[in-house]
């Protein structure tokens, strides 16, 4: 457990070939990326998008991998990153008018949602802060 404390420990879970248009999923990626656990959950849980729910699971399989392999603590976790690439497509037709076939397409997507520590992550960004502040003052 204590090689598992390590600085910048981020664990992944990703769930591919999911039935859900890649910009319906985005939406919910987009709200719940750079959040912490906590408020993550909440915003998939309470999303009326169909996609939140889908998010969710993925982002609980994450936190699962997190305290399981890497013996990381739930209370300490955030999203660093949440993303959504499209998977394959499927073709289908549809009957119209005159005897004439629509093409339908039914979009997957493939969704990876890495967690990571709070506080690791905290540091980063203040580090970064003070570089960019450094920057404005020399200039």
């Amino acid at each position: 457990m204590a090689e598992a404390a390590e600085e910048g420990v981020k664990v992944r879970a990703v769930a591919r070939f999911v039935r859900v248009s890649p910009s319906k999923a985005r939406q919910i990626a987009d709200l719940i990326r750079g959040k912490d656990l906590e408020e993550a959950r909440y915003i998939t849980t309470f999303s009326p998008q169909g996609a939140a729910r889908l998010v969710g699971k993925v982002l609980e399989s994450a936190v699962a991998n997190a305290e399981n392999n890497n013996g990381l603590r739930a209370d300490d976790l955030m999203v660093v990153n949440c993303v959504v690439d499209e998977g394959p497509t499927l073709k289908r037709w549809r009957p119209r008018a005159y005897g004439r076939a629509t093409r339908i397409r039914k979009r997957t997507s493939h969704i990876t949602v890495i967690v990571g520590e709070r506080e690791e992550l905290e540091k980063k960004a203040r580090r970064g802060a003070r570089r960019r502040a450094g920057a404005r003052r020399k200039g």
